[in-house]
């Protein structure tokens, strides 16, 4: 092997899609509807993004970011996405949503502060909060099965 040669991923332990194919379609439906729901496919890239990469899923963030991209995201904001807070290139919108999405992600440590979901509830109307709420719910429930599961992406 030289020093350009990939090392591959750890194997999968389970492929969780095949042997409970209902459950993980439901789960997708769920992610879908939330997302319908939402419609706002930039939060949706963004908060799927975030997510993954505070839970370490290496399948969401390659599929997401591939969505990210195709859906005309600057590699620029991909770039800097983990520092977020630092960079000047989210609206207020999306730093609320980001703000949430890390909140209910890290819940076990943040019990979610209601100064985050005050901010997030002033910019988005009470439905599309909830389906943003859906939405960080469904994506952290896709990234354990991607990580419990040992997931990865397929090389290219």
């Amino acid at each position: 092997m030289t020093d350009h040669e990939t090392v591959p991923a750890p194997a999968q332990r389970i492929a969780f899609a095949r042997v409970v194919p209902e459950f993980h379609r439901n789960l997708i439906a769920l992610d879908r509807l939330a997302q319908a729901g939402l419609g706002d496919p930039v939060i949706a890239d963004l908060v799927n993004l975030r997510a993954s990469q505070l839970n370490g899923c290496a399948f969401c963030l390659d599929i997401h970011s591939r969505d990210a991209l195709k859906h005309g995201e600057g590699e620029h904001r991909l770039h800097t996405l983990a520092a977020w807070r630092e960079t000047p290139f989210f609206t207020a919108r999306e730093r609320a949503a980001l703000a949430l999405t890390e909140a209910v992600t890290l819940v076990a440590s943040t019990h979610v502060p209601d100064d985050v979901y005050d901010e997030a509830a002033k910019h988005f109307s009470e439905t599309e909060l909830a389906n943003l709420l859906g939405m960080i719910i469904t994506i952290n429930a896709l990234n354990r099965v991607g990580v419990g599961t040992r997931m990865s992406p397929a090389p290219r």
